[in-house]
């Protein structure tokens, strides 16, 4: 299942929206319209309208008289439908993801040129992925990645293995790149406050 569509800047498309009430009715055929709903982020009258527009199409059956028997069935042109939709998401995504890391390997460059050689990544979530992929791009080596979360720490990270901040103390690197979008002025006053020696801290918002 394809996440809930909750973004800040990419508005969901009417395409979008026909791909993601399809992937529900494909994941459970007996789903009603308001679970639906909830899932798609849509009202009940869309999820309505979107359902008769895939029936009439022949993209779906529809099974039962009732609410409580209603059940909804893919056809096979439904089904190469959803194919179809599900690698044109996957090219944007895919593409989006691309320029995202030769922008930020792009602007990594530069910390290589202030003399900066070595890094810890401090969040090792979704967007230390995007930064390490980039930071092979470069010149610069990650020594180590470290998170405040201790469910994450202790997990395989790209060959490293995620420690606790305190391990900063005892390693030395030029910089620390804070790679949480969500988190980099918290972060950023943690460092701050829990260690003695100066570090050159960088927030990916900064670079």
């Amino acid at each position: 299942m394809i996440p809930p569509f909750n973004s800040k800047f990419l508005a969901p498309t009417k395409n979008f929206r026909r791909f993601s009430v399809l992937l529900s009715i494909y994941d459970s055929p007996s789903i009603s319209q308001s679970q639906i709903g909830r899932i798609t982020h849509l009202s009940s009258s869309m999820v309505n309208n979107y359902i008769k527009e895939l029936q009439e199409e022949g993209l779906i059956k529809i099974i039962g008289d009732t609410n409580r028997t209603l059940s909804y069935h893919p056809t096979r042109s439904g089904k190469n439908e959803l194919m179809s939709m599900l690698i044109d998401y996957s090219s944007e995504i895919i593409q989006l993801y691309g320029a995202v890391k030769r922008e930020v390997a792009e602007r990594l460059n530069s910390l290589h040129s202030d003399g900066i050689h070595t890094l810890a990544l401090f969040g090792a979530a979704e967007t230390a992925e995007v930064v390490y992929t980039a930071i092979k791009d470069t010149p610069l080596t990650v020594i180590v990645v470290v998170d405040n979360d201790p469910k994450r720490q202790g997990k395989a990270f790209n060959g490293l293995i995620v420690q606790h901040p305190e391990v900063l103390k005892k390693i030395q690197v030029d910089a620390i790149v804070i790679t949480s979008f969500g988190k980099q002025d918290e972060i950023f006053d943690y460092i701050e406050q829990n260690f003695e020696k100066k570090i050159n801290v960088i927030k990916l918002t900064n670079l």
